[in-house]
């Protein structure tokens, strides 16, 4: 939550401590296209043996890393977390195209990106202040009318959800997996979307939200469900299922850390997710994180960071042995993954098989990605293999040349069904002629057709591989 707080003298100029900083790297590995599921399996693989430094960037959205900026500063490292907002007041929504490129840089440069909105309610204009717009009551007969279809109040949130798409959609077309957290403090009464128990409370707007996105196409959203540490009780109340989150995360407010209680019930919520403090103005200590070792990352809050903390405090934190900074973090698996889809990043569509079709020879092209069906559904083999539908992409009669037709045919485990997917270049390769998936003519139109051409960088051979 956005909030005024007495802010703590910060000591005598910043000071880098070199010696503490020495098992820290000092150069980060950049991060490729990558799918969603690599995130989320990076946050399982490091629980209960490290935790993501991370750092929030709130308004102005003009400058959305400056308080990232201010962690290097105190500490000469970047955090592994990038945090952004996609903002309520007008001037803050006018620069959002600035928070997209600033985590595309932050993820590019090695540091895993998370996007919280502090949205408007839909019975305010469609920007607003904090005060009144964001921090708002509304009736409950008004929060149902939001998520009753076909209401005013309904087609508005749906208007305002359909602004933010293009932008989140952008850092899905770049490959960047967001960790996405909206309706924070869930439990809380401050915020127009909270303190709404039950299915028909703020677990039903989030699902919607989910449900919604999902029609869009952003696959790429990791999404992050979360309370307060006040209320204390019954967290499981506003839990929109298993479905729905796949990170469950608290807030702390009203204690400095979170207490063995508050560390107890999340875990009891996410029932094996991973777990992350989504919110925090204290750093967190040694001791904490080795009585709470599950926390996958923590997010300092943006002007908590020197307003709340000391400078010994910051670095200490941050030299933590179990602490992750960016360039300690190491995403394996690419783009690569389980069954999903692949999706030609130029157009945003999909690989497809033509009509759905499960005869040898079936045209493979791009089409609009749909919500599930089976001709866009390709699992990636340890064999070189992509398959759907019970068949193997396949290059036609085994050929070589430019313009060579794709399509699928019955596994056979020839050369003409095997493939590489090089994550740095988003480039499908065929085995047998070291060329690549192409989409004919650099169309981005519906039925375009997949061939095999010389490998040359252009976006038209650039592709996902399953999410």
């Amino acid at each position: 939550m956005r909030r005024i707080r007495p802010m703590w003298a910060v000591g005598a100029a910043l000071v880098l401590l070199g010696a503490l900083l020495a098992h820290h790297p000092t150069k980060a590995e950049a991060f490729p296209a990558t799918a969603r599921t690599v995130v989320i399996d990076y946050l399982r693989s490091i629980t209960g043996t490290a935790v993501v430094s991370g750092q929030h960037n709130k308004e102005p959205a003009s400058s959305p890393a400056q308080y990232t900026q201010q962690a290097r500063n105190v500490t000469g490292q970047f955090p592994g977390l990038w945090g952004g907002d996609m903002m309520f007041r007008a001037d803050d929504q006018a620069n959002r195209q600035r928070v997209i490129d600033e985590a595309k840089a932050q993820w590019a440069a090695g540091s895993l990106v998370a996007l919280t909105w502090h949205a408007c309610s839909p019975t305010v204009g469609v920007t607003c202040e904090f005060d009144g717009g964001v921090k708002t009551q509304i009736t409950n007969a008004q929060f149902q009318e939001i998520v009753t279809g076909g209401t005013a109040l309904n087609t508005t949130w749906r208007n305002r959800m359909a602004t933010v798409v293009p932008y989140l959609r952008q850092l899905r077309d770049a490959g960047v997996p967001v960790l996405w957290r909206p309706f924070h403090e869930m439990n809380e009464t401050w915020n127009w979307w909270g303190g709404r128990p039950g299915a028909n409370g703020g677990a039903k707007i989030f699902q919607q939200m989910r449900d919604y996105f999902g029609s869009q196409g952003l696959d790429n959203l990791i999404w992050v469900w979360n309370v307060q540490d006040n209320p204390a009780a019954n967290w499981s109340q506003y839990y929109p299922g298993a479905n729905y989150a796949d990170v469950v995360s608290l807030d702390v407010w009203w204690k400095s850390h979170p207490s063995a209680a508050d560390y107890q019930q999340i875990q009891t919520v996410a029932a094996g997710k991973p777990i992350a403090v989504a919110e925090i103005g204290k750093m967190p200590t040694a001791a904490l994180l080795t009585a709470q070792p599950r926390w996958a990352y923590f997010m300092m809050w943006s002007e908590h960071l020197l307003g709340n903390n000391t400078t010994a405090e910051i670095q200490a934190a941050y030299n933590i042995p179990r602490v992750l900074s960016r360039g300690e973090i190491s995403l394996s698996g690419g783009g690569g993954g389980g069954g999903g889809k692949i999706r030609a990043v130029a157009s945003g569509r999909c690989v497809d098989v033509a009509g759905a079709g499960t005869a040898n020879g079936t045209q493979v092209q791009i089409y609009t990605c749909d919500t599930g069906g089976a001709a866009q559904q390709w699992t990636a083999g340890s064999d070189g293999t992509l398959r759907a539908l019970g068949k193997c992409l396949d290059v036609a009669a085994n050929g070589t040349a430019d313009g060579t037709r794709i399509q699928i045919w019955t596994c056979d485990g020839g050369n003409a069904q095997r493939f590489t997917y090089h994550a740095a270049g988003r480039d499908i390769v065929h085995a047998g002629s070291g060329k690549c998936l192409d989409v004919r003519a650099e169309a981005t139109a519906d039925a375009t057709p997949l061939q095999l051409w010389t490998c040359n960088g252009k976006a038209n051979q650039d592709f996902l591989l399953p999410s």
